[in-house]
């Protein structure tokens, strides 16, 4: 058999690149052509898709302290994840962020320093931020929309919160107290109108303009496009071809819930493969019983155990590839 693995990372166990080696080793011991194809919605991950960063900068952290953030620059293709500049876990988690103080001043930094290094193609991954700016630090890092001239901006992300929602939805994941919510709420109403009054763009009814606590509108504000994650990132690494040309889809991620087949990697990877009617099986660490019949779907936990499944990831999904591989090739 051709077969696919188009794959997520496992959160925490495994990376995206690991997750399709391991379905990938069990492919050719058992004799079958594979194609290795990691992939993320624009998420964390994004970098370690592309292979990792190849740059570094010392950058303003999300908490003002300074901090070596990496990113990628193929060409003049540069790779952002906004998150090696402005993460919640840079931070410290939600318990020790500064949800009114968080910046993006960062990130503004980075895509400057990558318009420098040559970059006319700027891709921001959006995902595990700290902040709920408005993209207000980086918009100020970059100062003029005029400095982004000839750039390409591409904001990646997975959501479809608009800007002033940011708060109510993403602001309690980062520490904020409803206090804290209607605070933020209220800077982001008083930003928007700014940006429209400075930049001419009204950022409040975009979709996805929220993400990363509205820095996908600020971006946006200075010249930016948002696209859906998953869907930017299938077309840079050739999804699409890919899939054309095999038997079996393997795909997959560490938590397979409702999410995962709204705009994530496990339902569109299975979305293209059930148009072209090619079978299609989800690996996955567990899964939520709601969507655990949606498709064919091996759950290593429920398989092996919570503690196993933790700890044993990559040889568990090799075993479980091995296992489906089989079933597919008797029937």
């Amino acid at each position: 058999m051709r077969v696919l693995a188009a794959v997520d990372k496992f959160r925490g166990t495994a990376t995206a690149h690991e997750v399709a080696s391991a379905i990938g080793d069990a492919c050719w011991d058992l004799g079958h052509q594979v194609v290795e194809l990691p992939l993320a919605d624009g998420g964390e991950g994004l970098l370690e898709v592309f292979g990792g960063a190849n740059r570094h900068h010392r950058v303003t952290g999300p908490l003002s302290s300074p901090v070596d953030a990496g990113w990628r620059l193929n060409g003049r293709t540069a790779i952002i994840e906004m998150a090696q500049a402005a993460g919640l876990e840079l931070a410290g988690g939600a318990e020790a962020n500064q949800p009114l103080d968080a910046t993006t001043a960062g990130v503004g930094e980075l895509i400057l320093h990558a318009v420098a290094a040559g970059a006319r193609r700027v891709i921001v991954g959006l995902g595990g931020s700290a902040t709920t700016d408005g993209g207000l630090g980086a918009v100020q890092a970059i100062g003029s929309p005029g400095r982004l001239n000839g750039v390409d901006l591409r904001i990646a992300c997975d959501v479809t919160t608009t800007f002033v929602d940011a708060a109510r939805v993403f602001g309690p994941q980062k520490g904020a107290s409803p206090a804290h919510v209607d605070l933020l709420t209220g800077r982001l109403q008083r930003l928007a109108q700014m940006y429209e009054k400075d930049y001419g763009v009204d950022v409040t009814e975009i979709p996805g303009s929220g993400a990363a606590g509205g820095l996908a509108g600020g971006l946006v504000a200075l010249g930016g496009a948002i696209e859906p994650g998953f869907d930017l990132v299938a077309d840079e690494v050739g999804l699409y071809d890919a899939i054309e040309q095999v038997d079996l889809v393997i795909t997959g991620e560490g938590h397979l819930d409702a999410q995962s087949f709204e705009g994530k990697v496990v339902g569109g990877v299975s979305r293209l493969a059930l148009e072209r009617n090619i079978p299609v099986a989800v690996i996955c660490g567990f899964t939520d019983d709601d969507v655990s019949t949606r498709l064919p779907t091996y759950s290593l936990t429920d398989r092996y155990g919570l503690e196993a499944a933790m700890s044993q990831t990559r040889r568990l999904i090799n075993e479980t590839a091995r296992e489906i591989l089989s079933a597919h090739s008797a029937g």
